[in-house]
C-alpha cells in the first residue's frame, strides 16, 4: 500500500470519519528534510497498511490544513485516531522513532 494523497476535498472521509488510525505526513517538495524521510513514510504505509492509513498533505497545496493544525515546521506527523489528533512528532528522526511515535 501506498500513502494517500490528502487534500482539504477528501480531508474529512479520508481522516475524520476513518475506521483505522491515520498518520498524515505533512511535507513539501521543496524540503530537503521531507524528501529524505519520504521512504520511510512510504514503508510505514506498505508495512502497516492493514492497521493504519498513511497519507501525505502538501503544505503548499493545502494551506488551509496546514493552518487548520497550526502546523510551523516540515516535516510534522500527525496521528488520528477515532477523528481526533494526537501530539504531532515535528522532524522525526528514524523509523524507530516514528513506530514508537505511533504505537505501532
Amino acid at each position: 500500500m501506498t500513502p494517500v494523497t490528502i487534500t482539504k476535498e477528501n480531508f474529512e472521509t479520508l481522516v475524520l470519519q476513518s475506521e483505522k488510525p491515520v498518520l498524515v505526513d505533512f511535507w513539501a517538495p521543496w524540503c530537503g528534510y521531507c524528501r529524505r524521510i519520504a521512504p520511510v513514510v512510504d514503508q510505514l504505509a506498505e508495512q502497516y497498511g492493514e492497521e493504519i492509513l498513511v497519507g501525505k498533505i502538501d503544505v503548499d497545496q493545502e494551506p488551509e490544513l496546514e493552518e487548520r493544525f497550526q502546523i510551523e515546521i516540515i516535516p510534522t506527523l500527525l496521528l488520528f485516531r477515532d477523528g481526533k489528533a494526537g501530539e504531532p512528532l515535528v522532524n522525526p528522526g528514524s523509523k524507530a522513532q516514528i513506530v514508537d511515535w505511533a504505537g505501532l
